[in-house]
C-alpha cells in the first residue's frame, strides 16, 4: 500500500515538475524578450539621441515659470505619519505655486487632527472630508478631494494646472513639481520612479521592494511605453495636467476613479491612452558632487553621482503586512483588472496585459520550482550518499529533460543576472548582491499573498460583498533617516567652492575628535565664515535666512518669549506675522523641541536661520535692553539722521559688531576653565533656577568657576563685545574727533 502511495506521489511530482518546467520557459523567453527590447532601445538611444542632445539639466528645471500644482493625498488612519510627511514635503519640495490637499474620514478623528495642525502653521495645506465614514476605497477618496479642490478653485478664484498623486508615507524629492512643471501640458501624464528606502540588510522582508521596484522602474515601464505608448500609474508620483481630470471626469461621470477597484491607479493610467493624451515614465536625474572614500586609498574624493527624482518611502517590512499589501496588489491589477479591463487595445497592449496577468500563476509556479529544486537536490544528495535503497529520481536522464533543464537553469540564471544589474544601477552593489537570496524570499511572500488573493476574490464573487480599503500601517523615516536623503553640508560647501575636498577631509577627522558639529569645526579651523555656513545650511534645509538686529525687536515679542526660553531653545524672536511667530536660530529644532515650544509661548513657531554669534549677540543685547529699557541702537540712527554715516555703512558696523561677540560659556572652554560637558551641565541647571540671574553669577554661586576666573572670561568677553563707535572707527568709517564731536553735541542737546 505504501509502495502504491510512494509511486502515485512520485507520479504527481513528476507532472507538476513537468509543468513548472513548461510555465518557468515561457515566462523566461517573455522576461528575456524584454530585456532585449531594453537593450535594445537603450543601445539606440546612446547612438542616437543622448549622445546628440543634452540631457535635462537642474537649471533648466529651475528656469521655467511655475504652473499651479495641487498635491492629492488620501489618508484613512495615517495620524502617525501625515503630519511628518507633509511638513517634510514643505520643508524640502523647491517649489512656491502648490498646495496639498489631504483627504480624510468624518470618523478618523486622529488624522483630522494632525493635518490641521500643519494647517494652522503653514496656507498651503487644505483638508477635505469625505461625507460619509471610512474606510471605503482609496478611489472613493481620490474622487471626493477632486470634488473638494473644484470647490476650493471657485471660492479661490484659482485654477490648477496640475494635479499630483502622492500617499501619506511618501518623501518628495525637492526637484519632483519641478520636474513635472517642466513636462506637463507637453504631455499629460508623467510617472515618476518609486524607489523603496533600504532598511538594514538582514530585513529581507523589507528589502525585497527595492529589488522588484528596481527592475519595474528601470526595465519593464520603459519597455512598457516603447511598445504600447502606454503607462499605468503607480498611484505615487503621479502628476496629471487638468486636461487628463476633465476629460476623465466627463467620459465616466465625475468619478475618475474606479471604486470598486483595489488598483484604480493602474486602470487610471492605461486609460489615459484612449482619450487621446500622451503620458510618459520619466527616469531623471542630476548630478550631484559627493565625497566618498576610494576603495582602496581609503581617502576622500569627490565623485560626481546620479541622484534620481523620484519618490522614496518605506515599504512593509513584516510578513503579514507585506503579503496583505500584495494581496491587495494581485486582487486588483491581475483578477479585478482582468474582469473590468478585459484584452483591450492593440497587440502591444494585450501582449502587457497578459504580462500583469501571468502573476496569477507564475507567482505559484516559482514558489513551487524553488521546492521542487530543493527537493531534486536532496534526492540527488541523498542517492549519492546511500548505499542502500536509491530513491527514484524526478529527473531522468533522457536528452528532452535535459534539455528541459538546461533551458529553466539559463533563464535563472540570466534572471539573476538581470536583477543584480538592474539593482545596482539604482541603487549600489552591495545590495545587489543581497537581491539574490531575497529573490527567493520575495518568491514566498509572492505565493502566500496569491494564494489568498485568489480565496478572498472567489470568496467576493460568490458574496457580493464589497472590497473595504484595507489598512497597510505605514512608517515615515525618523529626522536621522531623512536627513540622510538630504545633500550633505560638506556636499554643498564643495559644490559652492567654500572650502577644498583637502579642507573637509581634515576638517571631518577633527570633528571625529571633538565631537563637535562640522559647521563649528570649520569655523574654527578658519575655512569658512559664519555667513557661508548659514547660507549654506539655508539650502540644505530650504529654510530663509536672516540677520538679527536686537534694536528692532519690539517689547511685546521679548515678553512673548522670555530670556529663558530663549536660552533653553537658542531662539530669538523677529515678528509676529499672520498669527506665527518668526523666531531666529543658528541650528534647526527638532520636531519634539519645536512643539514644546509652539505649547509654551501659545504660537505656531516658523524658524529662520541666523549665525551662532548673532543669536548670541542678539540674545544679550536684546533682553538687556528690555531689563534696562535703554535702546542701545540709539546712536546709530542718530547718526543716520544727522547725515555723518549712510544707513549702508550703520547696517555693515551692526553686522561686524555681532559677528565679534563671544558668549561666556565659550570663552570659559576655551579657557579650559570648563569641559565642553561640565558647561552643558551647569547650562542645564541654569535653565532650571526661579529667579533669573546672569549665567556668569551662577556659575560663580554654584561653584563652578572662583571669582578670578570669571573675571578674566568677563575681560576676553569686554575685547569681543566692541562699542558701535568703536566699530565705525575701525573700519573707517567715522573719523574719532568727528565723533567725539557728536557725542558732546549730543549730550549738551
Amino acid at each position: 500500500m505504501l509502495n502504491e502511495v510512494g509511486i502515485i506521489l512520485f507520479l504527481v511530482l513528476k507532472i507538476v515538475f513537468i509543468f513548472v518546467a513548461i510555465v518557468f520557459v515561457i515566462s523566461g523567453i517573455d522576461e528575456f524578450f524584454i530585456d532585449l527590447c531594453y537593450f535594445f532601445r537603450e543601445t539606440y538611444r546612446r547612438l542616437f539621441i543622448t549622445n546628440h542632445y543634452k540631457r535635462l539639466s537642474e537649471e533648466q528645471l529651475l528656469a521655467k515659470p511655475e504652473q499651479s500644482v495641487a498635491i492629492m493625498v488620501p489618508c484613512w488612519d495615517e495620524g502617525l505619519v501625515i503630519r511628518r510627511m507633509l511638513e517634510n514635503a514643505i520643508r524640502t519640495v523647491n517649489y512656491s505655486n502648490y498646495v496639498i490637499f489631504v483627504g480624510t474620514y468624518p470618523n478618523d478623528p486622529a488624522t483630522q487632527r494632525e493635518v490641521d495642525k500643519v494647517r494652522d502653521r503653514y496656507s498651503n495645506v487644505e483638508r477635505i472630508m469625505t461625507p460619509h465614514d471610512g474606510p471605503t476605497s482609496k478611489a472613493d477618496c481620490l474622487n471626493w478631494l477632486y470634488e473638494g479642490i473644484l470647490i476650493y478653485e471657485k471660492e479661490n478664484n484659482k485654477k490648477f494646472d496640475i494635479f499630483v498623486l502622492q500617499d501619506s508615507e511618501d518623501i518628495l524629492h525637492p526637484l519632483q513639481l519641478k520636474l513635472c512643471n517642466y513636462i506637463i501640458p507637453k504631455l499629460d501624464m508623467v510617472q515618476l520612479p518609486v524607489h523603496p528606502m533600504p532598511r538594514d540588510w538582514s530585513d529581507f522582508t523589507g528589502n525585497h521592494y527595492l529589488d522588484e521596484f528596481a527592475e519595474n522602474h528601470t526595465r519593464d515601464l520603459i519597455v512598457r511605453e516603447a511598445l504600447t505608448g502606454s503607462i499605468p500609474s503607480a498611484g505615487v508620483g503621479t502628476a496629471l495636467s487638468r486636461r487628463t481630470l476633465e476629460l476623465t471626469a466627463k467620459k465616466q461621470r465625475n468619478l475618475l476613479f474606479d471604486t470598486a477597484s483595489l488598483a484604480e491607479d493602474y486602470a487610471f493610467g492605461l486609460g489615459i491612452k484612449e482619450l487621446g493624451l500622451k503620458q510618459a515614465f520619466v527616469r531623471q536625474w542630476i548630478w550631484r558632487n559627493k565625497m566618498v572614500k576610494s576603495f582602496f586609498t581609503r581617502r576622500p574624493k569627490q565623485k560626481r553621482v546620479q541622484e534620481f527624482i523620484s519618490i522614496r518611502e518605506y515599504f512593509p517590512n513584516t510578513f503579514k503586512q507585506a503579503v496583505g499589501q500584495k494581496t491587495r496588489w494581485v486582487m486588483g491589477i491581475t483578477l479585478q483588472g482582468w474582469e473590468s479591463m478585459g484584452w483591450r487595445g492593440g497587440l502591444a497592449s494585450k501582449y502587457m496585459l497578459w504580462r500583469d496577468r501571468k502573476t496569477i500563476v507564475t507567482n505559484l509556479v516559482n514558489f513551487i520550482g524553488n521546492f521542487l529544486f530543493v527537493l531534486i537536490l536532496g534526492l540527488l544528495i541523498y542517492n549519492t550518499l546511500t548505499k542502500s535503497y536509491k530513491l527514484p529520481p524526478l529527473v531522468d536522464d533522457s536528452r528532452e529533460s535535459t534539455i528541459l533543464i538546461s533551458i529553466c537553469l539559463f533563464f535563472l540564471v540570466w534572471r539573476i543576472i538581470m536583477r543584480v544589474t538592474f539593482v545596482v544601477r539604482t541603487y549600489n552593489w552591495f545590495q545587489g548582491l543581497l537581491s539574490v537570496p531575497r529573490l527567493f524570499w520575495g518568491n514566498i511572500i509572492n505565493f502566500v499573498a496569491t494564494i489568498k488573493a485568489i480565496s478572498k476574490y472567489t470568496k467576493v464573487r460568490i458574496t457580493g460583498e464589497t472590497l473595504e480599503w484595507e489598512k497597510t500601517r505605514h512608517v515615515y523615516p525618523s529626522e536621522d533617516e531623512l536627513r540622510a536623503y538630504r545633500r550633505r553640508l560638506g556636499d554643498l560647501l564643495l559644490d559652492r567652492r567654500f572650502l577644498t575636498v583637502e579642507q573637509l577631509d581634515k576638517a571631518l577627522k577633527e570633528k571625529r575628535k571633538t565631537k563637535k558639529k562640522l559647521g563649528e569645526v570649520l569655523i574654527d579651523l578658519g575655512y569658512i565664515t559664519e555667513d557661508q555656513l548659514v547660507q549654506t545650511l539655508g539650502i540644505q534645509f530650504r529654510v530663509e535666512t536672516q540677520e538679527v538686529d536686537p534694536y528692532s525687536t519690539p517689547a511685546e515679542l521679548l515678553e512673548l518669549v522670555p530670556t529663558k526660553l530663549a536660552v533653553k531653545y537658542n531662539v530669538y524672536p523677529l515678528v509676529m506675522r499672520d498669527g506665527q511667530l518668526l523666531v531666529a536660530t543658528n541650528e534647526m529644532l527638532d520636531e519634539a523641541s519645536l512643539r514644546e515650544l509652539e505649547q509654551k509661548i501659545g504660537h505656531v513657531v516658523r524658524l529662520r536661520l541666523a549665525s551662532r554669534s548673532d543669536i548670541s549677540f542678539a540674545i544679550r543685547r536684546g533682553y538687556e535692553r528690555k531689563l534696562t529699557q535703554k535702546d542701545s541702537g540709539f546712536l546709530g540712527k542718530m547718526l543716520v539722521d544727522k547725515g555723518e554715516i549712510t544707513s549702508e555703512q550703520l547696517t555693515e558696523a551692526l553686522r561686524a559688531q555681532r559677528r565679534q561677540y563671544l558668549p561666556l560659556g565659550e570663552i570659559l572652554i576655551s579657557q579650559e576653565v570648563l569641559t565642553k560637558e561640565k558647561f552643558e551641565e551647569a547650562n542645564a541647571a541654569f535653565l532650571e533656577q526661579d529667579k533669573f540671574k546672569r549665567i556668569g553669577e551662577f556659575l560663580l554661586d554654584k561653584g563652578y568657576i572662583d571669582a578670578k576666573q570669571l573675571n578674566s572670561a568677563l575681560t576676553e568677553q569686554e575685547k569681543h563685545s566692541p562699542l558701535l563707535g568703536e566699530v565705525l572707527i575701525e573700519q573707517g568709517v567715522i573719523s574719532p574727533e568727528n565723533l567725539d564731536h557728536f557725542l558732546s553735541t549730543w549730550e549738551i542737546n
